[in-house]
């Protein structure tokens, strides 16, 4: 199937599975439709197994977006649960369409748990709480990680994809690799069949010499690949700079974070340094993947200053990852600067680039599909230095051969229902699909959202930071209340309300810094526990909490509304 043919069955509304080849340009395509949406102001939510692979489409993972910690399985117990959280239930309201990128790596436990929790949320058993569910990947690609062989190994096997009715858009124009040769060995392993012509390619380009000093390196393991991080952080000249973590809770906890992220506990690093980034905060200019080198130290507090791929300089800070329990309680909590050496990647990683040359390691492949990723990432064999191989390499996952022609079928009857489609009844399907979720049809609007965003003004943003979560962000840097509220340029009341919010949502959160003087506390808190005792149903709102009204009265109106919520916050504690 063509690109345009996949874009129209998109258009339409229709659940839609894409698939294709490694290089067919799946997330071109996906690129394409979410342009098309957000003209229209429609605003897709887009995530994705891993950092990296949801860094390509500007989304975020599974994991966070769906508020599962390290989960892959739930129950409606745990459902439940999620369902008394304020901020999910708006999250959740405003979710009209869903991309999930990367397919390959989510388990069928994985794809039913967003299910499930669609479902609940939106209150009704249609599959994934009746959005529109676009599902992008390449079967023959990366499988998920399971450390015990499973009976269901893909999404595809669960009854949740089974309920969704899929389009699927096979796509088979190369648009990556630009070298029949090497189109002809990524062709063989997808057949199952390695020719000799294959072979003796793969062959001539043993431990070849490439024309460029810098190709990225892959490896299949992390403990090369940190080998050869630390080999080129070594040649550089300069002073080593040494980041420690800072962590609280218990020791099994912070564990659970180092083993279920990518976090150091210590990270050295050089001017020169090239680095990947593996936090998201685009706030600051950065995703999780977003690569670049190190361009020097702030001489104020020692930060790393980064210039990324894209020539953004960005300085940084040290970033946050915490573990809650299933009542949402945080118990561990680890501070870093949010950043890895990059020489080398693993395979795993690097599933979804595009690089101009690679020196590859399959000597070590484990899994299928490892070596049909780590080769479709570079668009000519010239671009290709390979270090070894062994007979895994090139193996693909058996039952995926065995179901390739039923998924190309499915994609030949889409595409002849797509294309026997008059040109007004699609139009008509596309406009209404769009005015379902809230979208503008009408040419003046969609041109005129069209220049916004051109102009870098859109009318909305499907990722838009809480306004009190960058009030949090800069709270380390930031001494005293007046600071943070000059800081973040809002008022002082502003803030305050900011901070009960981030005390309700971050229990463990120290802001210490802006307690009320003790005098004052002391006084407000008195007052406050007499009328707590007291009970008197008119002190208190409908939902149980203590007016502010009656605790002015008490302390005869010396103590203002601002300085009594501030109060507030810490009395909770």
């Amino acid at each position: 199937m063509k690109q345009n043919t996949a874009l129209n069955i998109l258009k339409s509304g229709k659940n839609v599975f894409i698939t294709g080849s490694a290089g067919t340009g799946k997330t071109y395509l996906l690129n394409l439709y979410t342009q098309y949406l957000k003209e229209r102001r429609v605003y897709p939510t887009i995530v994705a197994p891993t950092g990296i692979a949801a860094s390509h489409l500007g989304g975020q993972t599974i994991h966070s977006f769906f508020s599962l910690g390290i989960r892959e399985s739930i129950d409606d117990g745990y459902v439940e649960f999620l369902m008394e959280k304020k901020y999910l239930k708006t999250r959740f309201s405003k979710l009209k369409l869903l991309i999930i990128d990367e397919i390959s790596m989510v388990s069928p436990e994985l794809f039913s748990s967003m299910d499930m929790i669609l479902r609940g949320f939106k209150g009704t058993d249609a599959p994934f709480g009746g959005v529109q569910v676009v599902i992008s990947g390449d079967f023959f690609q990366l499988p998920p990680v399971s450390k015990v062989p499973k009976e269901k190994r893909f999404a595809w096997q669960s009854e949740a994809w089974k309920a969704l009715a899929l389009q699927t858009c096979y796509l088979q124009e190369k648009f990556r690799q630009d070298d029949e040769r090497l189109i002809g060995i990524l062709d063989d392993i997808r057949l199952g069949e390695i020719s000799p012509t294959s072979e003796s390619l793969l062959a001539s380009r043993h431990e070849k010499e490439l024309s460029t000093t810098t190709p990225t390196r892959l490896y299949t393991h992390n403990l090369d690949v940190d080998r050869i991080n630390q080999q080129e952080l070594e040649k550089l000249e300069g002073q080593a700079k040494v980041f420690t973590c800072e962590h609280k809770g218990s020791e099994k906890n912070i564990e659970k974070i180092f083993k279920s992220s990518l976090v150091l506990e210590t990270l050295t690093l050089k001017k020169g340094a090239v680095v990947i980034f593996i936090k998201n905060n685009a706030e600051a200019g950065y995703i999780n993947g977003t690569t670049g080198k190190v361009e020097s130290f702030s001489p104020i507090d020692n930060m790393p200053i980064v210039r990324t791929t894209e020539g953004k300089k960005i300085k940084l800070e040290p970033e946050d990852w915490s573990l809650e329990n299933d009542s949402g309680k945080v118990t561990a909590t680890v501070s870093q600067v949010p950043l890895r050496l990059a020489w080398a990647i693993t395979i795993h990683k690097s599933q979804g680039m595009t690089l101009d040359a690679a020196e590859i390691d399959l000597s070590k492949t484990f899994e299928s599909g490892q070596g049909y990723v780590a080769l479709s990432r570079i668009k000519n064999i010239e671009g290709l230095r390979l270090m070894g191989i062994n007979p895994m390499a090139l193996r693909v996952d058996p039952l995926i051969l065995h179901v390739d022609g039923r998924i190309k079928g499915a994609s030949d009857k889409a595409k002849e229902q797509s294309e026997s489609m008059s040109e007004e009844a699609f139009d008509s399907l596309c406009q209404k699909h769009i005015s379902s979720m809230g979208g503008v049809v009408e040419k003046e609007k969609i041109e005129e959202e069209r220049a916004n965003i051109k102009a870098g003004k859109p009318s909305h943003s499907a990722y838009v930071t809480p306004t009190h979560t960058k009030t949090k962000n800069l709270i380390a840097k930031s001494d005293t209340l007046i600071a943070l509220a000059t800081n973040r340029k809002l008022a002082k009341s502003t803030i305050i309300q900011h901070l009960a919010l981030i005390k309700e949502e971050d229990k463990e959160i120290d802001i210490n810094k802006y307690k009320p003087s003790e005098a004052l506390f002391d006084s407000v808190e008195t007052v406050v526990l007499k009328l707590m005792t007291k009970k008197l149903s008119e002190n208190f709102t409908e939902d149980g909490k203590l007016r502010l009204k009656p605790v002015h009265e008490a302390l005869d109106g010396k103590v203002g509304y601002d300085d009594l919520r501030l109060c507030m916050v810490f009395i909770d504690d």
